[in-house]
Formats: C-alpha cells, structure tokens, sequence
C-alpha cells in the first residue's frame, strides 16, 4: 500500500478553489432557499457517513455543533428512520441524502421524489440536492487522498483549509 498520497486540494489548488467557491454558491442558494445550517449538516453528515469520507463526518460534526445540534441527534443520524428525533424536514432531507449517495442504483428513486417532495419546496429540494452534489465532491478528494482523521489532541495532519471551513 502506498505511504504518500497525492493531496489532490494542495496539488491543484485552483481546482479546488472553484470546488470550494461553487461549495460556497450552493450554501448561499441553500440559505436563501429556507435551509437552515442544521438542515445542511446533518444531510452533510449523513452523506458523508454512507461514503465512507471520516474526514467529512468530523468537520460537519463539529458545524453541526456550532450550529446548535446536539450529540443525541448527531449519534441517532445513521438510524434516523427508528428515531424520534427528527422533524419532518429533516427526515426528507435524510432521505434525499441516502437517494443521492446510491444514486447508481437507481437515480434518485419516484417514491423517494414523491414523498422528499411532498415535505420539502421545489427551492429546498434544489438546494438540499446541491449540497449533496457538493459534499459528494469533497467526500472523494477526501477519500481518494486518505485524508487522516487523528485524534483532537494531535491535529497537525488535518488539512487547516478544510478544518477552518475555508473550503466549504
């Protein structure tokens, strides 16, 4: 296995300036759509959790958090349809996540449409499903890099951009 990894936002950094520019659009249109940050984070999580991206999982955490989210909430995300925890907003936006993630599978599903459309506006479920498009970009850079995830006591490795939220 490889040691090094190419870091591919340090390699080709106008690439990921526009990745991280586009990332910032999509949060403007998200906000003037009516999604809220605890909206936009737990779809962010939940998207980066089912990718596999624990660099992602820990910086929309901790906006999450910033954001008001609680633990409880955060720990009930990967079952969050035997939870109680979640508005209804919430669980579409969840919902619309997964659609995204296994969008391979089938597209994003007409039940999945039909029911994520009958709780969210058109503006909402446009801009939830640019955050997903977003988020799924930055889960790949991260993947694809190895990103470290060390534990908080030792954060040199991270990548300051991302943890700073100046990439997105």
């Amino acid at each position: 296995m490889a040691e090094h990894r190419v870091h591919l936002s340090r390699a080709a950094r106008p690439a990921y300036q526009a990745l991280s520019a586009f990332s910032k659009t999509v949060g403007d249109i998200a906000a003037q759509s009516g999604v809220d940050d605890r909206l936009k984070e737990l779809v962010q999580i939940h998207a980066s959790q089912l990718n596999g991206c624990a660099y992602c999982v820990r910086v929309h955490v901790e906006r999450a958090v910033a954001a008001g989210v609680t633990a409880d909430v955060i720990a009930q995300v990967p079952v969050w349809r035997d939870s109680g925890v979640f508005s209804e907003r919430e669980r579409a936006g969840l919902e619309l996540a997964e659609a995204h993630v296994f969008i391979h599978d089938d597209g994003v599903p007409d039940d999945v449409y039909d029911r994520v459309g009958s709780v969210l506006s058109e503006k909402e479920y446009v801009a939830l499903s640019w955050i997903l498009v977003s988020i799924s970009a930055f889960n790949r850079i991260a993947i694809a890099g190895r990103y470290s995830v060390p534990p908080r006591d030792d954060l040199d490795g991270e990548d300051k951009d991302a943890a700073a939220g100046a990439a997105w």
